[in-house]
């Protein structure tokens, strides 16, 4: 029988896991999906849990899969549901990555905070992700507020922090807290562990 993506994208919307797009060849792209990652029918199908000839028929349109063969793709392809029916536009992908191994970032030192650039090999960047390693533990060893362009987004990798902004009072922010802020507004962060604490940094630079 064979596939019917409009009935597919049907069963997807009726769940509340698919956005309103239309309807698609999901053999072709099940397909495009595995060899973009460079898998054979074999290895995508034990990704997903599925047999080589479920998977094979799938991509070739001879069978409809049922909702529980299509999170199981989704699954062994590491996305979700939507994105199976999501067909993404070329004129949108760059193809560039960068990976920062543990300790090979860009290191930059000051007397507050000890920052590590990460993905520092990528030019034209969106945003800039960097580890900090925080010494400062009072507002006195700052020279006023720290304030630049775009937005900001701070994760507590070790330690409690205690972060300062000009319109709000203090909050202190422990292992697994985040804060998401307008970085033109005055903001300085300080440890209050008794060992410096560390942070994920990342700043819009559009």
């Amino acid at each position: 029988m064979s596939a019917d993506p409009k009935r597919l994208i049907r069963i997807a919307r009726e769940t509340g896991l698919a956005p309103s797009v239309e309807p698609m060849d999901l053999g072709q792209r099940v397909r495009d999906l595995r060899k973009a990652k460079g898998w054979t029918l074999e290895q995508a199908a034990a990704q997903a849990g599925l047999a080589r000839s479920t998977l094979s028929k799938i991509e070739n349109g001879q069978m409809s899969p049922t909702y529980d063969a299509l999170k199981k793709l989704a699954q062994g392809m590491e996305m979700s549901v939507p994105q199976l029916f999501t067909q993404p536009s070329r004129a949108q992908v760059s193809g560039r990555i960068s990976v920062t191994k543990s300790g090979e970032g860009q290191g930059h030192a000051t007397s507050t905070y000890e920052h590590e650039l990460l993905a520092g090999a990528l030019t034209k960047k969106q945003m800039l992700p960097y580890r900090a390693m925080i010494r400062a533990r009072s507002m006195d060893e700052f020279d006023g507020w720290v304030r630049h362009d775009g937005e900001e987004f701070l994760y507590v990798l070790t330690g409690v922090v205690r972060l300062y902004t000009e319109f709000y009072e203090p909050v202190d922010l422990r292992r697994g807290d985040s804060a998401y802020y307008d970085a033109s507004m005055g903001h300085n962060v300080i440890s209050v562990s008794d060992d410096d604490a560390t942070i994920l940094w990342v700043t819009s630079l559009a």
